[in-house]
């Protein structure tokens, strides 16, 4: 089976907004998900409330990978994210990843620090928003 990345994972969770977000899901991350993001441990249930509720807030966008490697299950990228707010403003975050692939090529686990390069102070947690 062909291995998820980033890019296609997160254009399927934010970016496509008639595809469900459970089939979303499905497609990319393996029932026992774990991601950390800066910092905070969340299961699949709490990542998957957090994609809802970018769903509300995110108008268009788009992810940009600067580098990205895989040895083995393990895989590593650089991305951007910019994004325009249901409300115009834009926020662009910069999202260092490192990540673990379940046998069936969905991601397993995911720990990511981001950088916020463009948006207001309250966007700094739009990575872990609920």
């Amino acid at each position: 089976m062909p291995r998820t990345d980033i890019a296609t994972a997160l254009t399927d969770l934010l970016l496509t907004p008639g595809l469900d977000l459970q089939q979303a899901a499905d497609r990319h991350f393996a029932p026992d998900y774990r991601q950390r993001t800066d910092g905070r441990w969340d299961d699949r249930a709490a990542f998957l409330q957090h994609i809802a509720h970018l769903r509300t807030v995110v108008a268009t966008g788009s992810v940009e990978v600067h580098e990205e490697f895989t040895d083995g299950t393990r895989y590593a990228d650089r991305h951007t994210v910019e994004v325009t707010k249901t409300d115009g403003a834009t926020v662009r975050m910069e999202v260092y990843l490192f990540g673990e692939f379940a046998p069936d090529g969905r991601f397993r686990r995911i720990e990511e620090t981001t950088l916020l390069l463009a948006g207001g102070a309250a966007d700094r947690d739009l990575g872990s928003a609920r």
